[in-house]
C-alpha cells in the first residue's frame, strides 16, 4: 500500500519547525520508537509510489487489429480464402501479421513513466530512532521520522528542515530552478510557492551541499513528486494527426468499397449474371480498391523518419510521433537545459575601473577569457575581485588527461573557472594563501568569508556585502565608496538576467578572529562578479527558423520570473524591452479561469514559476485551441505535460528517467535546435506520405474501375483477384515505397503548419486522384476491349490491362515526386532509390508476363511487341495530361498568392 495524505493535510512549510515536530508527537533527539513506526505504517502504509497498471500483452497485440482498414484487409483474407485463393489470402494476411508485430512493438516500449518516477523514491535513508542513528530503505519511513541530510544525498519523503548548516538542495527536476536553494527552518507564508518554501525539502531532489535535520511530513503518493505521478496517470495520451487521418481515411475507404462493391454485386444480378460469378467480381473489386502495400508503406516510411530524426540526435520512441512532429503549431519549451546550457558561467566582472566581458562556457576554462584584460596584473581590481572569489570558495577544479572535473556549487565553479580564464592557477594560489579559518556560506548570513593569516577574503550578496564596505578599488587606487553607483550597476546587470556576487577584502587586527554573526571592519569592495545559465548558441536561430514556419515558442519554467524575462530576450522571445503581460507568473495563472486560459496561453511567450499542474493546464488550453504541442523537458515536473503533449521531447543528457519514459522523443544532445531539424524531418515524412497517397490510390481506383465497366457492361472481367493484389502490392512496393526517400522539397520549413483538423483526402487530392483514376481505368478498359478486338485470349488481353496499369504508374511516379512543381525542376537523379525500384518493377513485369511459373500462378501470357508498344505511348500520355494539370494548377496558385497573403495550409501537401 502506497503512502496516502492525511484527510487535511496542514501546510507544512507554513508552520513553526517546533509546532510540526508537536503534531507529529516526535522528539528529534530521540527519534520515532519501532513500535510507533509500526502503528504509522499500518495507517500511511509504504513511501512508494502508487504504480499504474498496465495492458495485458495479450490485450495491446490484439489492439493492433481493430482499426477498419486492418479489419477489412482481415476480411477479405477470409473470403478469398473461402473461395480458394489461398495466394491472395496468405499475402493479405502476411501483411496484416507485420504490420501488428511492429504496432505491438512499439506500443511494449511506449511510456513507463509511473515507474521511474517509483524509482526516485528508491533509496536509503539515515534516521534517528530509538535514539540510535541507522540507514533503513526509503520505502520504510512513516511521518514523523527523523531524517539526518548530508552532501550527495536524495531526499527520500517530503519533509519539514528542523536543523541545517549551510544546506543547499537541488530541486531543479522538480521546481525546474536552475541553481541550488539555500534552505532554513523558518516558516514561510502559507502561498509560498514551491520553488520558494526554504524551509522544507521534498522527494526526489538532491542535497548538494551542507547537512541537516528534517522531519518525514507526507510519503508515497500524499508526497509532491507522487502528485505528479497522479498527474501523469491522469493525462491523457493523444493520437497523433497522422493516426487521427489515417483512422478518418480508413473508415471513409471502408464505407466506399463495401458500397460499391455491394452495388456491384446487384448490377450484376439485375443483368442476370449468376451470383458466384457477381459474387467473385465484386471480391475482386473488394481486393483490387483496398490499398494493402499501405499500412506497410506508411510503416517503413515513418522508420525511414526515425533513421533521419536519429542521425540528427532524435532519438524516437513511437512511429507515429514522427508525423506529429511536422504537424506542430506550438513548442513549449522548458529554459533549464533546453533554451539554455545548464551551467552557470561568469558573463560579466564589474569593478569600479571598468567592466570585463567573460567569453567562453562555464565547465571548462579552454577556449575562454576576459576580454580587455591581456595582462592581469594591469588590472588590479579584477585580479583582487578573483581572487577573492577563488580563495573565498568551497567548489574545486582537477584538470586530469580526459579535461576537467568540477566538484562544488555550480555557481562557486563559475567563479572558479573564470579565475581561471583570467590566467590564475586556482590551485596555485590556494596553495600559496591556505585557509586559516573559515565562515560558510548561509541563506542567513547571505556571505562567505575565509582568513588568511591576516586577510580575509569575502564574498556575497550586494547589500551584505557593501554594508560592510568602507572603500573601493579603482584602478590601483582605494576610495570611499560610492554605494548608489554600486547598486545602479547592479540594477543593471541584474535586468540582465546576471546573478551577482558582491567580493571585498580586509585586515583583521592582530589575534582578532573571524566573528560568523558580524563581518569583518572596514572591508574594501573590489566588484561585482555576474553569471547566467546562457542560452545554448544554436537556439536563438532554431527559434527564428521555427517562426519562419509559422510554429510559435512559448517559455514555460519553473525558474524565477526575471530569470526567464532575461533568457527570454536573449533568445528573442520577447521584446529587448518589457512590456506589460510579457512573462506570466504561476500565481497569476492561478486566478485565471479554465474560459479566459486559451486566449493567454496563445498570446504570452512566456510563463515563469510554474507548476506541474499548471504546465499540464497550459499545455492542454493550447490543444483546445487545435493546436498541435510538442512540449520539452528534463525534470520530473515536467512529466505530466510531456505524457499529454501530442508530442512529448525529453532531454537525453540530462534529463530525468521520468521525462525520458513520459516522453516520445528523447533528444540525445539537449539542443533545441534539434526539435526544430526533428519538426522538418517530421514535415518531409508526411510530405512523402502525401505523394504515396495521391500516387497509389489511382492503382486501387482505376482497378475497381475496370472490373465495375466490366460487370456492367456484361464482359468477362479484365482483372482477375489474384491479380489485383499482385498489381497492388508490387507497385505499392517497388515503385511507391520509393517516395518515402524522397528529399526535402526546398520550401518545406517556409510553409505554414498544416491545419491539424484538415482531412487526410482533400478536395485536391480527390481531384487528382480522380482524373487518373478515370484516365487509368479508360486506358485499361480500352487496352482489354482492343486485345479482344484482335482475337487475343482473355489472359493475354487480362496481362496487357495490368501492364498497361503498371506502366501508367511507373510515368505518375515522376509526377508525384512534386505535387505541384513539374518534374523537370525536381531533378531526375536526386533519388537514386526511384530508379532502382522502376527498374526492378519492370524487370518483374516482364516476369509477370513472360515467365512460365509466373504465368502459371497469374493467369497471364505474353503480349506482343505492338501491344507492348501500345501499352508504354498510352502511358506516356497519361503522364503528359498529369503535367499539364499540374502546371494549370500551379499557375492558379501563383495568381492566389498575388492577389493576398497565402492562407494557411497549401495545396496537395
Amino acid at each position: 500500500m502506497s503512502g496516502a495524505s492525511r484527510p487535511s493535510s496542514p501546510v507544512w512549510h507554513a508552520l513553526d519547525a517546533a509546532a510540526v515536530l508537536s503534531m507529529l508527537e516526535v522528539d528529534p533527539r530521540r527519534g520515532l520508537d519501532a513500535r510507533v513506526v509500526e502503528e504509522r505504517r499500518r495507517i500511511h502504509g509504504f513511501n512508494r509510489i502508487t504504480r499504474q497498471a498496465r495492458t495485458s500483452a495479450w490485450r495491446m497485440l490484439l489492439g493492433q487489429f481493430t482499426s477498419e482498414l486492418v479489419l477489412i484487409l482481415i476480411a477479405a483474407a477470409v473470403i478469398t480464402a473461402l473461395l480458394g485463393e489461398w495466394i491472395d489470402s496468405g499475402v493479405i494476411i502476411g501483411v496484416v501479421v507485420v504490420n501488428g508485430i511492429v504496432g505491438f512493438i512499439q506500443e511494449r516500449r511506449a511510456s513507463a513513466a509511473i515507474e521511474a518516477l517509483a524509482q526516485a523514491l528508491g533509496v536509503s535513508a539515515r534516521v534517528r530512532r530509538d535514539e540510535q542513528r541507522t540507514k533503513v530503505p526509503a520505502a520504510d519511513l512513516v511521518p514523523g521520522d527523523i531524517v539526518l541530510l548530508e552532501s550527495g544525498d536524495a531526499v527520500p519523503a517530503d519533509m519539514r528542515l528542523v536543523e541545517v548548516r549551510d544546506l543547499f538542495v537541488d530541486e531543479s527536476a522538480l521546481t525546474g530552478e536552475s541553481v541550488p536553494i539555500a534552505k532554513r527552518v523558518h516558516a514561510m507564508d502559507e502561498g509560498t510557492e514551491l520553488a520558494d518554501r526554504a524551509g522544507m525539502v521534498y522527494a526526489g531532489t538532491v542535497v548538494t551541499r551542507g547537512q541537516g535535520v528534517a522531519v518525514v511530513v507526507e510519503i508515497g503518493d500524499a508526497t509532491e513528486i507522487g502528485r505528479i505521478s497522479g498527474l501523469v496517470r491522469q493525462a491523457d495520451r493523444i493520437e497523433t494527426p497522422l493516426t487521427r487521418r489515417i483512422a478518418e481515411f480508413s473508415r471513409l475507404l471502408t464505407w466506399a468499397i463495401l458500397l460499391v462493391a455491394s452495388l456491384m454485386f446487384f448490377v450484376g444480378l439485375m443483368h442476370g449474371a449468376g451470383a458466384l460469378q457477381t459474387f467473385m467480381a465484386a471480391v475482386a473489386l473488394a481486393v483490387g480498391a483496398i490499398p494493402e502495400g499501405l499500412p506497410a508503406v506508411i510503416t517503413v516510411t515513418l522508420a525511414i523518419g526515425v533513421h533521419r530524426m536519429a542521425a540528427r540526435n532524435a532519438i524516437i520512441r513511437k512511429l507515429p510521433v514522427v508525423e506529429a512532429l511536422g504537424s506542430t503549431t506550438v513548442i513549449c519549451s522548458d529554459k533549464t537545459g533546453t533554451l539554455t546550457e545548464n551551467r552557470m558561467t561568469v558573463r560579466s566582472i564589474w569593478t569600479a575601473a571598468r567592466e570585463y566581458a567573460v567569453t567562453g562556457h562555464g565547465d571548462t576554462p579552454a577556449g575562454g577569457a576576459i576580454e580587455e584584460a591581456d595582462r592581469l596584473d594591469d588590472h588590479p581590481a579584477l585580479a583582487g575581485c578573483l581572487r577573492a572569489g577563488t580563495l573565498a570558495n568551497d567548489a574545486a577544479l582537477h584538470r586530469g588527461a580526459e579535461g576537467w572535473r568540477l566538484d562544488g556549487d555550480p555557481t562557486e565553479v563559475a567563479i572558479l573557472v573564470a579565475a581561471e580564464k583570467a590566467g590564475i592557477d586556482t590551485r596555485a594560489l590556494r596553495d600559496a594563501s591556505p585557509i586559516d579559518d573559515l565562515i560558510p556560506f548561509e541563506s542567513e548570513r547571505q556571505f562567505m568569508a575565509s582568513r588568511h593569516g591576516r586577510e580575509v577574503m569575502l564574498k556575497g550578496s550586494v547589500e551584505r556585502v557593501l554594508e560592510g564596505s568602507a572603500t573601493m578599488l579603482d584602478g590601483d587606487r582605494s576610495v570611499a565608496i560610492d554605494r548608489a553607483r554600486i547598486r545602479a550597476e547592479a540594477s543593471r546587470l541584474s535586468h540582465e538576467g546576471l546573478r551577482l556576487i558582491a567580493c571585498a577584502r580586509g585586515v583583521l587586527a592582530p589575534d582578532a578572529a573571524l566573528d560568523p554573526h558580524h563581518l569583518p571592519p572596514n572591508l574594501e569592495f573590489l566588484g561585482l562578479i555576474g553569471m547566467i545559465d546562457p542560452p545554448r548558441e544554436r537556439a536563438k536561430q532554431a527559434i527564428l527558423r521555427c517562426r519562419s514556419a509559422g510554429i510559435e515558442v512559448k517559455m514555460i519554467t519553473g525558474d524565477h520570473p526575471g530569470t526567464a524575462l532575461a533568457i527570454a530576450r536573449r533568445l528573442g522571445l520577447v521584446a529587448a524591452e518589457k512590456r506589460e503581460g510579457e512573462v506570466v507568473t504561476g500565481a497569476e495563472l492561478g486566478h485565471v479561469s479554465d474560459e479566459a486560459l486559451p486566449e493567454l496561453a496563445d498570446r504570452v511567450s512566456v510563463f515563469a514559476r510554474m507548476t506541474p499542474e499548471q504546465k499540464l493546464r497550459l499545455v492542454k488550453a493550447l490543444q483546445s485551441l487545435g493546436h498541435v504541442v510538442a512540449m520539452t523537458g528534463d525534470g520530473v515536473n515536467d512529466a505530466p505535460a510531456l505524457r499529454q503533449a501530442d508530442v512529448g521531447v525529453a532531454m537525453g543528457r540530462n534529463g530525468t528517467d521520468a521525462a525520458k519514459e513520459a516522453s516520445d522523443v528523447v533528444l540525445a544532445d539537449d539542443d533545441f535546435a534539434t526539435i526544430e531539424a526533428a519538426v522538418e524531418e517530421g514535415r518531409g515524412v508526411f510530405d512523402n506520405l502525401t505523394k504515396f497517397i495521391v500516387w497509389t490510390l489511382p492503382t486501387n481506383g482505376g482497378a475497381a474501375m475496370i472490373i465495375l465497366a466490366a460487370v456492367v457492361f456484361g464482359v468477362a472481367l479484365p482483372i482477375l483477384p489474384v491479380q489485383a493484389l499482385y498489381l497492388n502490392l508490387t507497385t505499392a512496393l517497388l515503385l511507391g515505397l520509393m517516395l518515402a526517400f524522397e528529399p526535402h522539397e526546398p520550401d518545406l520549413m517556409e510553409r505554414p503548419p498544416r491545419n491539424p483538423g484538415a482531412p487526410l483526402f482533400t478536395f485536391e487530392v480527390f481531384m487528382r486522384t480522380g482524373l487518373m483514376t478515370i484516365l487509368i481505368s479508360g486506358m485499361g478498359f480500352a487496352l482489354f476491349e482492343w486485345a479482344l478486338a484482335r482475337e487475343m485470349s482473355e489472359a493475354q488481353a487480362r496481362t496487357i490491362v495490368v501492364s498497361g496499369v503498371v506502366w501508367c504508374q511507373i510515368f505518375y511516379l515522376f509526377n508525384c515526386r512534386s505535387l505541384l512543381r513539374g518534374v523537370w525542376s525536381v531533378g531526375w537523379f536526386s533519388n537514386r532509390w526511384l530508379w532502382f525500384g522502376v527498374f526492378g518493377m519492370v524487370l518483374v513485369q516482364v516476369a509477370f508476363a513472360h515467365w512460365g511459373p509466373m504465368q502459371a500462378l497469374f493467369s497471364t501470357e505474353g503480349p506482343d511487341l505492338t501491344a507492348w508498344t501500345l501499352i508504354v505511348a498510352g502511358a506516356w500520355l497519361i503522364g503528359i495530361i498529369v503535367g499539364f494539370e499540374k502546371w494549370l494548377r500551379r499557375r492558379a496558385l501563383d495568381r492566389r498568392a498575388a492577389k493576398g497573403p497565402p492562407a494557411a495550409g497549401r495545396a496537395l501537401s
